[in-house]
């Protein structure tokens, strides 16, 4: 049995990916240092597979640390998510999140480089493109100047795994994530930002409870249908599940380089006032929302062409918009 490594594997969707990884059959360690997530997760990991994967609270930022857990763990392989993820906070505490983003990639890089582990999976995304020039977007879309240091970190993560894959024979999928959304069917996990949300689902389900007054809708002014952002919704389900197909390609030695990457979204793009109305149908419940300026850092539109994901991964999404939004309202209701 494979033993992986998830770091950022109590957040969102690691937590997802965590089960994922226990249902394919592999043995799980997770690292997190616990700033955007509680050890409640953990517990409720183990309610759904019925196994408690090992956990080690770690802040990757510390080198001698990860030295240590790579001195008394052996690990196959690594799934990357730990990392800062918010793009308006990003534009504020840019050094906080070049500091957080890199080091601890090039920290984990390194422990692989010495150990001779390989199997690299990086939680990156579509930011990277952008506004791209053409919609959807595929994986032949030029990586353009970031928008925020959020993005520009992605990028440059990218760059620095192509590097170390190169140079020390690591093999490495990043997967080019859009904007996962919804909660576990069990409803036992699902999105839980500490503080006010950054994303819009929560923000969306909070503002429905009654927890947030109500929803700010940023700029509907864009050149798109409604004038408001559009943005192509994954199911964190359907997401995790691609980690598994990355991972098990790297396994198999099925990759074609060293260094891969791959779109993995919906293939439809969804306005905010669309996910909005949506939501209102699959909830009851209506919701109060106000338009307010743009948001630093926002682009106008990004929705995935996910054909060769589908192709290389052979993955695809099987969850609705619906879908995704009924179980993040479920999951708002428990909290």
């Amino acid at each position: 049995m494979k033993k992986i490594l998830v770091t950022g594997g109590l957040g969102f969707i690691g937590s997802h990916t965590v089960v994922e990884l226990q249902n394919a059959g592999f043995e799980v360690v997770i690292i997190d240092d616990l700033s955007n997530t509680t050890l409640k997760v953990l517990d409720s990991i183990t309610e759904i597979t019925g196994k408690k994967p090992d956990f080690y609270q770690i802040d990757l930022r510390i080198k001698n640390d990860v030295k240590n857990f790579f001195d008394t763990n052996k690990v196959d392989g690594i799934i990357h998510f730990a990392a800062f993820k918010a793009v308006g906070e990003s534009m504020q505490k840019p050094l906080d999140y070049y500091e957080n983003n890199l080091s601890a990639l090039v920290y984990l890089l390194q422990e692989m480089r010495d150990r001779k582990i390989d199997h690299f999976i990086f939680s990156s995304s579509c930011t990277v493109y952008g506004q791209a020039d053409e919609l959807p977007i595929t994986e032949k879309a030029p990586v353009k100047k970031a928008e925020s240091v959020y993005g520009n970190t992605k990028q440059i993560g990218e760059e620095i795994i192509e590097d170390a894959s190169k140079a020390h024979g690591i093999n490495a999928i990043a997967l080019r994530y859009f904007n996962p959304i919804g909660a576990h069917e069990s409803i036992k996990i699902g999105e839980l930002p500490l503080g006010v949300p950054q994303n819009l689902i929560p923000f969306v389900t909070q503002t429905a409870a009654g927890i947030r007054k109500e929803l700010s809708v940023f700029g509907d002014d864009y050149p798109t249908p409604d004038g408001t952002a559009v943005r192509d919704y994954i199911h964190v389900v359907d997401l995790a599940k691609a980690h598994i197909a990355a991972l098990q390609r790297l396994i198999n030695k099925k990759n074609k380089k060293s260094f891969e990457f791959f779109n993995v979204g919906t293939g439809t793009g969804s306005s905010v006032l669309e996910v909005i109305k949506a939501f209102e149908k699959a909830s009851g419940k209506p919701l109060n929302y106000k338009i307010v300026g743009r948001r630093e850092g926002d682009i106008t539109a990004a929705y995935a062409d996910t054909t060769i994901a589908n192709k290389e991964l052979n993955w695809k999404t099987e969850k609705t918009l619906d879908e995704a939004l009924a179980s993040a309202w479920q999951w708002q209701l428990k909290q």
